[in-house]
């Protein structure tokens, strides 16, 4: 099976590791302006330019020069209900069948409620979508950590001693945990903050719900 790469137009990833799934991967969707980061960045990468699969978006902030360069991979698409990153996810979706990992990068930094939005929207996949049916795996991967939804009770394999937290909207779930620092068991979630700063006690952390929910998981 393949991976795709979404690049959105937030801080473009400096570290090895984004920048491995990048080089790495079958597919590569930018989303709008994220183009012309994403070609700055090529040489570095790659050791020369690699066209991306796919550009999608409503093309307000893509100058006109890279509309016509790219003309054959835009998909002009002005729906003003869903942003970039999830015209392009849903992109990928229908249109590339043998993917079994999606990877967001540049999703995060300059706009906070960028941030904040791009990252929750991993749980309204994970919800709209039965991805693990699907057999499709889906993160957000940046300098200082990876995101992923969960819909039901998981065991991550995470290592002794990393940083994690959770995060959930909804308030009438609770999760049991074994192999935190600090057990979620009484936490509800009522706010953005309730169970992040976290770190593992042990290799692998256990998270149980009390019913199918979703929750965001940000790893160091």
């Amino acid at each position: 099976m393949k991976s795709a790469v979404i690049i959105c137009n937030g801080d473009f990833p400096r570290k090895e590791y984004p920048r491995y799934l990048i080089r790495e991967a079958d597919y590569i969707i930018c989303c709008d302006a994220a183009l012309q980061t994403y070609l700055k960045h090529c040489s570095a990468i790659f050791g020369s330019e690699r066209r991306p699969d796919a550009v999608i978006g409503d093309m307000d902030s893509l100058p006109g020069s890279y509309r016509n360069r790219f003309s054959d991979i835009i998909i002009h698409d002005t729906d003003q209900e869903t942003n970039d990153q999830t015209k392009a996810f849903n992109l990928v979706i229908s249109r590339f069948g043998d993917v079994s990992s999606i990877h967001i990068v540049g999703a995060t930094g300059k706009r906070a409620e960028h941030t904040i939005g791009n990252l929750s929207l991993l749980m309204e996949y994970a919800r709209e979508h039965d991805l693990d049916k699907m057999g499709i795996s889906v993160d957000s991967v940046y300098d200082y950590g990876t995101a992923f939804a969960i819909t039901d009770t998981v065991e991550l394999h995470c290592g002794k001693d990393r940083k994690i937290s959770v995060i959930s909207p909804d308030n009438s779930l609770r999760i049991h945990s074994e192999g935190l620092v600090w057990p979620t068991d009484n936490v509800v979630f009522d706010n953005l903050w309730k169970a992040t700063l976290n770190r593992a006690s042990e290799d692998t952390v256990k998270l149980e719900f009390s019913h199918k929910s979703i929750a965001l998981i940000l790893l160091d």
